[in-house]
């Protein structure tokens, strides 16, 4: 029907795949509607934020049905129209509900409906009121004259209470209102935002090597103007320096720039270099913030105000006023795929954000995924080499330790050991790797075989000994440590295996003298204890580091002359076909914390199979060797990125009930379209978590189109099946895991 009324398309948070229609609210001019902004609606019993699509004079509902907006709580956009229609492109890219998507994004301030306004400072201002020679009537109130003296010395005579506590005045306070009194000065609320800056760069840059020169030529070249570069640099290669000198060209444009990182522990680092350099405001987006602080961040961002905006996974999402560059440092990571809800990849939404900005992004790592390195083949991608480490530092010695049939001291060997004690005598710091927090990842008894298994997950609780607890590392559940076997009673129980807590009490015994610091989720969960750990190796302070995945990624570590890697087996037999892909890049990234400085590095790999292919051509011919060799693999099998692959998962209590709609699921589809492969429904790799049953089912394709066009119309049909209703199920398009 086609009417005079304004109709409004809402997007709400909710599962259901659609928006929905309302009335505009009443006493609001249909003109100051904007897509972008948010509204007060009723949903159901209850009152809901919702942020507007689109207006429209037609409508296919009847408007007796239609129910009327209540309040509009914006009055300029949240969202840009560039902003939005990412959003619903990757809504219907990942195939996820559009209002889950669209409020992912979004600081829960704001998914609140709380106002979008950027923090107050106050700030004290000389007024026109204030005579010549104030000063000098102030002599018997030297507290009023050295306020206004401070005040009158500022440019802008206008300053905040930071001013007067820096200049190191004492009880300014009573001052300042005996000041405002005489209406000499005057408070005002000022938002928290950076003034324009003249020197963008405070800090010269470091001379580069030819390959940075031409990296950085070659990205700024395309400044105004899409264009993905991946910068293919070994582990020491100045990466980071070339960021810093391509984002000087950016912000002498006036322009933001938004670097994403995949984990919290190397933004303080980035931040600090950042700060270091450039004479700008830089605001930080990740987990690790309450909610008033990624507010601030974000409503920075939003008014060009931040320049300079790192962030995690989710930054991906941070609206800009000028944008003018993307970086994705270390792209291979996964952690910037979302493994559960809105399950996006934060690389591949940043590569579709600078298309539709038009604008450059780079994408920085020493291990390339192999997705990017097939683009890059391709011509895709602007393939940039850093071969050499920058500065004087020369590429690690790597060496593979057959400690088969060897005497193992909780996982070191004794040449393992004599390669430590030796770095010891020499006073340089050493790295051991080992992917497994706590003390021992199984707890057996000796007489009768029983292990501490999750009752949720089936699998063996992880032996946390200084916190005497036994924990899932799964599902979560934990429980405090047994002293008796659960099957026989018996006290005889093996503690077996090793993680970081044993590996660290191991070092200890054999070097006494030798000060240790672990670092891993449990050690560093405390607000600031990471930068702490951080600070004590940059000092000196610790001889000896053990770590899990957090001591892998980007830092530099000038004193570690010995990186160890305890077990590099695990990722030989797992049953996902990116497994060597990860353990390939893991094994790298942590040798490459190595001979960062002056002296050389050495990287010693504990393994009991020195034979097998990849960790052979991997010490001997390097990544290169080995990616190529991987993706002829997986061309030969179909498998991405010569393919394209979607995951049904599912769960329930009972398993009967997760296949039956398994099997449903794959009929409807089967009744689509031939072009799909149909995989399943198999058990998941962990078929049992925190209490539920899990099974799935694989969807493959050659076409990227064939899978984008067959499942909205599969989805649809699943939300309608009975089956459906029995078991939680999500799918998740490009699954960078199969488990």
């Amino acid at each position: 029907m086609t009417d005079s009324r304004v109709y409004l398309r809402v997007a709400i948070a909710t599962p259901l795949r659609r928006v929905f229609t309302y009335l505009s609210p009443i006493g609001i001019d249909p003109a100051t509607l904007q897509p972008g902004q948010r509204l007060r609606v009723p949903f159901g019993r209850r009152q809901a934020i919702g942020i507007l699509l689109e207006t429209s004079q037609q409508c296919d509902i009847e408007t007796a049905k239609l129910k009327r907006a209540q309040a509009l709580l914006d009055e300029t956009p949240l969202l840009s129209a560039t902003t939005l229609a990412l959003l619903q492109r990757a809504s219907d890219y990942y195939q996820h509900p559009p209002g889950e998507v669209i409020f992912g994004c979004l600081p829960a301030a704001l998914r609140q409906g709380q106002p979008a306004t950027l923090a107050t400072t106050t700030y004290w201002q000389v007024t026109a009121a204030c005579p010549d020679n104030a000063v000098e009537q102030l002599n018997r109130a030297p507290r009023q004259q050295a306020v206004l003296e401070l005040l009158l010395r500022d440019v802008t005579h206008n300053l905040d209470s930071e001013a007067f506590v820096s200049a190191g005045l004492q009880n300014w306070q009573p001052a300042i209102r005996q000041l405002e009194r005489r209406g000499w000065i005057q408070r005002r609320q000022l938002a928290r935002t950076q003034p324009e800056l003249t020197n963008v760069v405070t800090q010269p840059a470091f001379s580069l090597n030819a390959e940075q020169q031409q990296a950085v030529a070659a990205i700024v070249t395309t400044l105004g103007s899409f264009q993905v570069h991946l910068l293919d640099g070994i582990t020491g290669s100045g990466k980071t320096e070339v960021y810093l000198q391509t984002v000087a060209e950016v912000l002498q444009r006036g322009e933001q720039v938004l670097i994403l990182l995949p984990e919290i522990a190397l933004t303080p680092q980035l931040i600090a270099r950042f700060r270091e350099r450039f004479n700008s405001h830089v605001a930080v987006l990740h987990s690790g913030l309450n909610d008033s602080e990624r507010l601030q961040a974000w409503l920075q961002a939003r008014a060009g105000s931040a320049q300079l905006i790192l962030g995690t996974r989710s930054a991906v999402w941070t609206p800009l006023v000028r944008p003018g560059l993307i970086v994705v440092d270390e792209e291979h990571d996964l952690s910037f795929k979302q493994q559960d809800g809105f399950r996006y990849h934060a690389r591949d939404v940043a590569i579709m954000r600078a298309q539709r900005e038009q604008i450059p992004i780079v994408l920085g790592s020493a291990t390339p995924s192999l997705e990017s390195l097939h683009n890059a083949n391709l011509g895709r991608y602007s393939h940039l080499h850093l071969r050499q480490r920058a500065g004087n530092a020369q590429s690690p010695a790597m060496q593979l330790l057959d400690i088969r049939q060897a005497k193992l001291h909780s996982g070191l060997s004794d040449r393992f050991i004599e390669a430590i004690s030796a770095r010891l005598d020499a006073n340089q710091q050493i790295l051991l790797f080992i992917n497994r927090r706590g003390y021992a990842p199984v707890l057996l008894c000796h007489d009768c075989g029983w292990q501490a298994v999750c009752q949720r997950c089936d699998t063996a609780m992880t032996l946390h000994k200084a916190a005497r607890r036994l924990r899932c590392h799964h599902c979560g559940h934990e429980q405090p440590l047994t002293r008796n076997c659960g099957g026989c009673q018996s006290e005889n129980l093996l503690e077996v295996g090793q993680g970081t807590e044993r590996i660290v009490e191991t070092l200890a015994e054999i070097f006494p003298a030798a000060r240790v610091v672990r670092i891993d989720r449990d050690s560093t969960h405390r607000r600031g204890s990471l930068q702490n750990l951080l600070d004590s190796i940059h000092s000196g302070e610790a001889d000896i580091l053990v770590g899990t995945q957090m001591l892998a990624k980007g830092h530099h570590f000038p004193g570690v002359a010995l990186v160890g890697i305890v077990d590099a087996d695990g990722g030989l037999y797992s049953s996902d076909f990116r497994a060597p892909e990860r353990l390939a890049q893991l094994i790298l990234q942590v040798s490459g914390r190595a001979g960062r400085a002056d002296q050389p590095g050495t990287v010693i790999i504990q393994t009991h199979q020195p034979q097998h292919p990849l960790l052979v051509q991997l010490i001997s011919a390097g990544y290169d060797a080995f990616a190529a060799t991987a993706l002829a693999e997986r061309e030969q099998a179909g498998l991405p990125p010569f393919s394209h692959l979607a995951l049904l998962r599912a769960e329930a209590p009972a398993e009967s009930t997760v296949a039956t709609f398994l099997q449903e699921a794959r009929a409807l589809m089967y009744h689509q379209t031939g072009e799909l492969q149909l995989l399943g429904p198999v058990a998941a790799p962990r078929p049992k978590r925190a209490g539920h049953r899990r099974m799935q089912l694989l969807l493959q394709a050659q076409e990227r189109q064939t899978l984008r066009s067959a499942l909205p119309t599969w989805l649809l049909a699943l939300e309608n099946l009975p089956s459906g209703r029995k078991v939680r199920w999500s799918l998740d398009v490009d699954p960078q895991e199969l488990a």
